[in-house]
C-alpha cells in the first residue's frame, strides 16, 4: 500500500500582474483521499487546482503530485491526473462514443474500442453511447466528462466544481461514483459550494482569497471555529430579526424554515443578546448546532478580497 501522500504542496504562490490569486497555499492529500476545496467565487481553488496538475507554473514555492515534482516534472503529472473543469469541454457535435474515442486517442490508447467500451460501461453509458452530447441533460454531461477523465485510469482525479447546475439525484450518483473510485485507490480533490457534498468529503480544506485558513475533517473544521449558535422559534421572526442586528455577539442571523439561526464566535455576549427575546411569550430560544454553512459565511465576512 503507497503510504507516501498523492499531492504534499507548500507556500505556493500565483501572481496575474500585481494581484497575488494563490497566496503561500500548502496542502497535503493522503492516496485514497477525498478532500473538498472549498472557497467563495475569485478565492483561487480553480488556479491552484491548475498547479497541481501541471498546467501552470507557480511563482512560488515547491511541492510533489503523485511523487512528481510540481516544476520539473509537470508532463508526468498531466499524464496520470484527470481534470473535470468547471465547463463542459466536449464536442457537443459528437456522439458520446465519439467523444471518447477521441479523448482515447489522445492518451494512446489501445486498442481505442476496447477502452471506450469499458468506460461506457463502468460509467452506465452504454445505452446512450450513438446520443449526441449537445443533446445530454446536465447529469448525463457531467458523467461524459466523468468517463474521460477517469478513461486513461489516472491516479488522481481533480474536479472543478463538476456538478453546478445538477439536479441532486444526478449529484447524489455522482458522488457515489466518487466513492466507488476512491475506495478503489483513486485519490480526489474536489472544489464545491454544495454543504452536502463537502460533508460527503474525509477532509475538507477552505481558501478564501488565495489563503489557506482551515483543513481538517468536517467536525474538526466546525469546531475549531469557535462559533455558538442558538436556534429562534415561534411568531413574528421578520421582527426578531430585525431587533437583533447590531447586537452584540451577533455576528449571523439565518432564516431556516420556522426558525432563525443566530451565530456568533463570544458565547456569553450572544447569550446575553437574546435573553429579553427568549423571555418573550410565544418564542423559544435554544442551543443549536453550527453547520459547515455557518463557518463558511462566517470566514467569507473574516476574509478581504485580494482582487480589490
Amino acid at each position: 500500500m503507497n503510504t507516501s501522500p498523492a499531492i504534499s504542496v507548500r507556500n505556493l504562490v500565483k501572481r496575474f500582474g500585481t494581484k497575488t490569486v494563490v497566496d503561500h497555499v500548502s496542502m497535503d492529500v493522503a492516496t485514497g483521499e477525498i478532500v473538498g476545496f472549498l472557497g467563495p467565487n475569485g478565492s483561487g481553488k480553480t488556479t491552484t487546482i491548475r498547479i497541481i496538475c501541471g498546467l501552470l507554473t507557480p511563482d512560488e514555492g515547491e511541492g510533489s503530485v503523485l511523487g512528481h515534482d510540481l516544476r520539473t516534472e509537470a508532463l508526468r503529472i498531466k499524464r496520470e491526473v484527470g481534470y473535470m473543469t468547471q465547463r463542459f469541454s466536449f464536442y457537443e457535435d459528437l456522439t458520446i462514443a465519439e467523444n471518447l474515442e477521441f479523448v482515447a486517442r489522445l492518451y494512446r490508447l489501445k486498442p481505442v474500442e476496447e477502452h471506450v467500451g469499458r468506460t461506457l460501461e463502468e460509467l452506465g453509458l452504454t445505452s446512450r453511447r450513438d446520443q449526441l452530447a449537445g443533446t445530454l441533460s446536465g447529469g448525463w454531461k457531467q458523467r461524459l466528462a466523468l468517463a474521460a477523465c477517469i478513461m486513461h485510469k489516472p491516479k488522481l482525479l481533480l474536479l472543478d466544481e463538476p456538478t453546478a447546475g445538477v439536479d441532486p439525484k444526478a449529484r447524489r450518483e455522482f458522488w457515489d461514483e466518487i466513492h466507488r473510485l476512491a475506495r478503489d485507490g483513486l485519490t480526489v480533490l474536489v472544489s464545491t459550494h454544495y454543504m452536502d457534498e463537502a460533508e460527503r468529503c474525509h477532509r475538507i480544506s477552505y481558501i478564501s482569497y488565495g489563503r489557506m485558513l482551515a483543513s481538517g475533517a468536517v467536525d474538526e473544521v466546525v469546531a475549531n471555529a469557535g462559533l455558538t449558535t442558538f436556534v429562534v422559534e415561534g411568531e413574528h421572526l421578520n421582527e426578531v430579526a430585525a431587533e437583533l442586528e447590531g447586537r452584540p455577539g451577533v455576528e449571523q442571523i439565518a432564516p431556516f424554515g420556522a426558525t432563525l439561526h443566530v451565530v456568533g464566535s463570544d458565547a456569553k455576549l450572544l447569550k446575553k443578546s437574546l435573553a429579553d427575546i427568549a423571555r418573550r411569550d410565544g418564542v423559544t430560544v435554544r442551543p443549536g448546532e453550527t453547520s459547515l454553512e455557518d463557518v463558511f459565511i462566517q470566514f467569507m465576512a473574516g476574509s478581504k478580497d485580494n482582487m480589490q
